[in-house]
């Protein structure tokens, strides 16, 4: 046995309860969680509309640290003791979890198990949206609004770290300072600026959009796509801010803009193996040499997930939120 965080379907209560410890399979390694990181899946999953898919276990998680206890067969990338973090379906608010071998990733050097945590989920959504999605070139102009987000303080540091202008957005003059740190080029204010007409303002001034991602939405996407740059990729991956807008179909023509849904979620393993092999050989260097810093807002202790759930839920946050397991 051991335990993990259930959700009480009547009241939406999270109970630390007793569960079957899992198996490691062939080809999968057993993890003994160590910290496990929040993600807005997790408040949609506790709320009953984004369950974890087939074949992972019912509870949330979706990005853990730990260190491996166990091998499966045919394992071949890792050994017992091995300091790891992994990207999940589901399962991580737990002691333990089973997870295929191509899902598990060193921790980087230098990195505390806390920090290690924040990273699969986050860091394989921004790189699979910004070079496989986005196709980003450096020097190249990225619009990442939400700068609060845990998201985006992962998003926005790596994509400096490769020679992007970037323009983001935040929702008050409060949230903009807090956020001081990330090295953004632009900070729009949306309580005193127009995002659209700030938007303009840097395409006159040399700075037009040319890869957007996108976890907003709304009506901003059409208003937007007049002043963007040429062959423009805008990568959606999620509509926090609508899920309706009006798209002008000349500037799409004209400018032969790209707009594109992506969902991490929906990958196969294999897919997403292949996305976490990248991580590690193009930003886990930058990792450990701290051009890139992990931004970890709060740590609690699992027992608390439901006070982490209601950071995320008010927008407290700046970085992630991560549960400490043991």
């Amino acid at each position: 046995m051991m335990k993990a965080m259930l959700i009480n379907r009547e009241n939406g209560d999270l109970v630390w309860s007793d569960v079957d410890k899992p198996v490691a399979k062939e080809g999968e390694v057993m993890i003994k969680i160590r910290a496990a990181a929040l993600n807005r899946a997790d408040l949609l999953q506790r709320k009953g509309t984004y369950p974890s898919p087939k074949g992972w276990p019912e509870w949330m998680g979706l990005e853990v640290s730990g260190d491996v206890c166990e091998v499966g067969e045919k394992v071949t990338k890792w050994k017992i003791g091995d300091a790891v973090c992994a990207l999940l379906g589901g399962g991580g608010y737990a002691e333990y979890v089973a997870v295929p071998e191509d899902m598990v990733m060193p921790i980087p050097k230098g990195l505390t198990y806390e920090e290690a945590a924040s990273l699969p989920e986050a860091y394989a959504t921004c790189y699979l949206n910004l070079f496989i999605e986005g196709g980003f070139k450096p020097g190249e102009t990225l619009f990442f609004p939400a700068g609060a987000s845990g998201l985006a303080s992962v998003g926005i540091p790596m994509a400096h770290a490769f020679g992007a202008y970037v323009i983001t957005s935040v929702l008050t003059t409060e949230i903009k300072e807090r956020i001081a740190h990330l090295p953004a080029d632009v900070v729009i204010d949306s309580s005193k600026e127009n995002t659209v007409e700030i938007i303009k303002r840097e395409s006159e001034n040399g700075h037009p959009i040319d890869i957007a991602i996108d976890c907003l939405a709304g009506e901003t996407i059409g208003q937007a796509f007049p002043y963007v740059n040429e062959g423009c990729r805008w990568v959606l991956i999620s509509t926090l801010d609508g899920i309706t807008t009006t798209i002008p179909l000349r500037a799409v023509l004209t400018k032969g803009i790209n707009l594109k849904g992506s969902m991490l979620r929906k990958r196969t393993v294999q897919e997403k193996g292949d996305l976490l092999s990248r991580l590690v050989s193009e930003i886990w260097p930058k990792l450990e040499s701290k051009e890139i810093v992990p931004s970890v807002y709060k740590v609690l202790p699992i027992t608390q997930a439901a006070e982490a759930h209601r950071i995320l839920e008010k927008g407290e946050n700046i970085g992630k939120v991560v549960l400490k397991v043991c």
